[in-house]
């Protein structure tokens, strides 16, 4: 019996059809597009892959990919991908984050994540700021940063 074929995966598969919004100019852009080309690289079925996201503007990532996602609650991604990672060591589990989410509310989940090596990717955006809340300072903003 001949064996099965399976199609290779390309940069498309991994598109959504949801309109990307994020701000003209924004690399997050870039950080989405890395992440779409480098994909079929990883040879991971799309229905094997889910990225969990918490707040912020790197948190619309999982729309705008073609794969399983969530967009969680503030801070609690690292918490909710662990316990899929966990539950489910057959899937590839993404947290994408930014440096507010990741870095403030969500530290103490952050750092356990870590603590517990558990099998999770993480995407940290750092742009030093709440850009969702357009200019914030956030945890790596640097020091004496005037912002609005």
């Amino acid at each position: 019996m001949p064996e099965p074929t399976t199609l290779k995966l390309t940069t498309k598969d991994f598109k959504s059809d949801q309109e990307v919004r994020w701000c003209p100019g924004c690399g997050d852009y870039a950080i989405l597009a890395a992440i779409q080309q480098f994909m079929p690289e990883l040879n991971i079925p799309r229905e094997n892959t889910v990225f969990i996201s918490g707040i912020g503007c790197s948190s619309r990532f999982p729309y705008y990919m073609n794969t399983y996602g969530m967009h969680s609650i503030h801070g609690r991604a690292p918490a909710i991908a662990t316990g899929l990672s966990v539950t489910r060591p057959d899937l590839s589990v993404w947290v994408v984050t930014g440096d507010g989410d990741a870095l403030s509310i969500g530290g103490n989940h952050l750092i356990h994540a870590l603590r517990r090596n558990v099998n999770l990717k993480i995407l940290l955006f750092n742009n030093r700021i709440y850009g969702l809340t357009k200019g914030q300072y956030s945890p790596t903003s640097e020091t004496g940063k005037i912002t609005k």
